[in-house]
């Protein structure tokens, strides 16, 4: 009879130690297959996790996309652009599971996110300032235009005044004669007896012109054309070029009437019968004419 009752107690407890052990792998399965679920949902979610970041990191790259004016900004653009994209296929090689790896790539993000923000910064100045140069530049061109029509202008009316101011200063002659002398300074007109020509004249008051020192040129010309001359290396400027005059004389003008003659020395067999023209030049200009005829 106590045999039997041990019996029973030691099947009892076995009984329970099972029961115990079959709760407890129940306890471990159910465990087991719900940490499973839980991580299987986590991978999900870091899949997807993983799957936005390449999409925000392939945007961004876009967002660098756009082109300025300024090489420097496009090169630093460009460079940006060539890390997103090298960063874009380093995330796409990593685990799912590495979530400490995806949160540096999240870090990273946030701080190009900024570098754009501040590129973006830059060039909105730029822009602006380029602008405010475009505006100034405008003005300057205003100004300098207005500047050059202001002194195209101040250079007409100077040159009209110089014009007027030449021609006030210019001399005037009066009482022109014109004869052929002798050897023995007697007026006549044959060809063969003048040893000379005298051309006289008065220079008119005139207290607009300088004053000082002047050289008379006279040009005399035969009827043929053919101008009398001592030398071809007799010349004075005229008009910007250099020609031969006949004879000359200097003088000394005070603003006043002043009485002159020059003299041409005839040269043997150098006259011939006709009309003669002689010219009277003073400070580079033709001050008087006067034709005369020799027999």
């Amino acid at each position: 009879m106590r045999e039997t009752l041990n019996h029973l107690k030691q099947n009892k407890t076995l009984l329970i130690i099972f029961a115990a052990a079959i709760v407890l792998i129940a306890v471990l399965a159910i465990l087991y297959y719900s940490n499973k679920k839980k991580m299987e949902e986590m991978v999900t979610e870091l899949n997807v996790e993983k799957m936005e970041l390449t999409k925000e990191y392939e945007e961004l790259a876009l967002d660098f996309s756009f082109q300025t004016d300024i090489d420097s900004i496009n090169n630093l653009l460009e460079h940006e652009r060539e890390r997103i994209t090298q960063l874009i296929e380093e995330i796409k090689t990593i685990k799912a599971t590495n979530a400490s790896k995806i949160r540096e790539y999240k870090k990273e993000l946030t701080t190009l996110r900024k570098v754009l923000k501040n590129y973006i910064y830059q060039i909105d100045s730029l822009n602006q300032r380029n602008k405010q140069l475009t505006v100034e530049n405008k003005e300057y061109q205003k100004k300098y235009t207005h500047i050059r029509t202001s002194m195209k202008v101040l250079e007409k009316e100077k040159e009209t005044l110089k014009e007027k101011v030449d021609i006030a200063s210019k001399l005037e002659l009066k009482d022109i004669t014109a004869q052929g002398l002798t050897g023995k300074n007697k007026a006549t007109k044959k060809t063969n007896k003048v040893a000379k020509i005298r051309i006289c004249f008065t220079i008119q008051k005139n207290l607009t012109a300088p004053v000082g020192e002047k050289t008379v040129y006279l040009r005399i010309e035969r009827p043929d054309k053919s101008l009398l001359m001592q030398s071809l290396d007799d010349k004075f400027e005229f008009e910007g070029s250099e020609i031969n005059y006949s004879s000359k004389r200097v003088i000394e003008y005070g603003g006043k009437d002043l009485d002159v003659c020059v003299y041409y020395k005839v040269d043997e067999g150098e006259l011939m019968k006709g009309e003669y023209v002689a010219d009277i030049f003073i400070d580079g200009k033709n001050v008087g004419t006067i034709t005369f005829e020799l027999k």
